[in-house]
């Protein structure tokens, strides 16, 4: 390599091409249907809204308050790796170069999620508050700078205190964000002036440590070895990544519903089936988020073929997941050394899996009351789930 902005651009291509290996998987099938009729039914039903919005709705506030939330959340994507911890201190003087290049991809990554979210709000900021299009512009732009001195000053901050109570800093720069944007918005110039002073000095408090303390290797490389097995993991639920294991917890709360299995050699895997489902969080929090968010369409979504659509694909999601990630697991368990049925683990899987479809149902049955056809809507996720189980290898 003969810099280091040489060695970022080769980590930056292996890193694209490790996303985009695995996102092509995430973003296709029930998910890309789900989406487009979850955006399509919330835009509808936001758009209906706004023709009865009161004038009195503090939409001023929501706004600023949602994007100083988002833009506190600035963690600096470095793509550093453990072995940097010995190679690059002949070169930590010339880290800059590497980091300007990092923080201006972490800028340009993170800066759509803010001005897709201030594009939503954008109508209500127009029909409940009458506002202008320049002070709304205003507003956008300001958004966009605070998330360059976000992004810089959580990387400072990371950088002079490895990282301590980082949430501390989080919680600063949101109110200071919040406050700014709202007093942008509502045209008081008293408070932009204040803040805007308070925010070119905020980091200037632990600046001048940057050149006494040296690179906290460790905590970067920490930062970057979660991100990517958050990754991982999200792409895990939708298709195999070699190396990665799902936790275990014992979830005491749960405890009680294994007596709902009855007490019987013949339930032995069932037992088994249902005991690896509970604790493992890759397979439990799989089910909990997608009957979460079929949850969520049932009590929202007012739009009977929309909810339909996406419960079916939800429920088709839940019953084949769960039924080849509990199916297929290649973990020694103690069972093996018995002289079971060789189909006695699918059996029990089909019966685990179908309990939980019956729950899932029941649960988006009671979150749809009060919305049209409600009682459809279980329905839908029992008959889709069953089959899935039937017509699958």
């Amino acid at each position: 390599m003969n810099s280091l902005q040489d060695v970022w651009r080769t980590r930056f291509t292996h890193y694209m091409g490790e996303v985009q290996k695995y996102m092509r998987f995430v973003f296709t099938g029930h998910l890309a249907i789900v989406i487009m009729f979850v955006l399509g039914a919330g835009g509808y039903q936001y758009s209906e809204w706004l023709k009865t919005a009161s004038s009195d709705f503090p939409a001023i506030w929501l706004t600023a308050a949602i994007i100083g939330i988002i833009l506190g959340f600035s963690r600096p994507v470095t793509l550093i790796r453990k072995p940097d911890e010995v190679y690059l201190l002949p070169l930590e003087t010339k880290l800059p170069q590497y980091f300007n290049k990092a923080l201006k991809y972490t800028f340009g990554s993170q800066i759509i999620i803010i001005i897709l979210f201030y594009m939503v709000t954008w109508p209500m900021l127009r029909q409940v508050t009458g506002l202008e299009p320049n002070i709304i512009i205003m507003g956008l732009v300001a958004a966009i700078l605070l998330k360059w001195w976000n992004i810089h000053s959580e990387f400072s901050y990371r950088w002079a205190y490895k990282g301590h109570r980082v949430w501390m800093d989080r919680i600063v720069r949101m109110v200071c964000s919040f406050v700014l944007i709202a007093s942008i918005l509502s045209v008081h110039f008293i408070p932009i002036i204040i803040m805007f002073l308070i925010i070119v000095s905020y980091p200037m408090f632990w600046k001048r440590k940057l050149h006494e303390t040296p690179f906290p290797y460790e905590h970067f490389v920490q930062i970057e070895e979660n991100r990517m097995m958050g990754i991982y993991r999200f792409a895990n639920y939708f298709t195999d990544v070699p190396n990665i294991h799902g936790s275990i917890r014992r979830r005491v709360w749960l405890d009680w519903a294994y007596k709902l299995i009855p007490y019987a050699k013949q339930n032995t895997q069932e037992y088994l089936v249902f005991r690896s489902f509970v604790r493992t969080d890759d397979h439990f929090y799989l089910w909990l988020r997608l009957t979460l968010m079929s949850a969520l369409a049932a009590a929202f979504i007012h739009i009977p073929i929309a909810i339909a659509i996406v419960t079916a694909a939800l429920a088709f999601a839940t019953a084949i997941q769960l039924k080849q990630a509990l199916t297929t697991s290649t973990d020694f368990r103690m069972d093996m050394l018995y002289p079971l049925p060789q189909d006695s683990r699918k059996r029990a899987t089909m019966k685990i899996v179908r309990y939980m479809i019956i729950v899932q149902a029941i649960i988006v049955l009671l979150s749809g009351i009060g919305t049209p056809y409600f009682y459809v809507q279980g329905l839908i996720v029992l008959i889709v789930g069953e089959l899935t189980l039937r017509l699958s290898k």
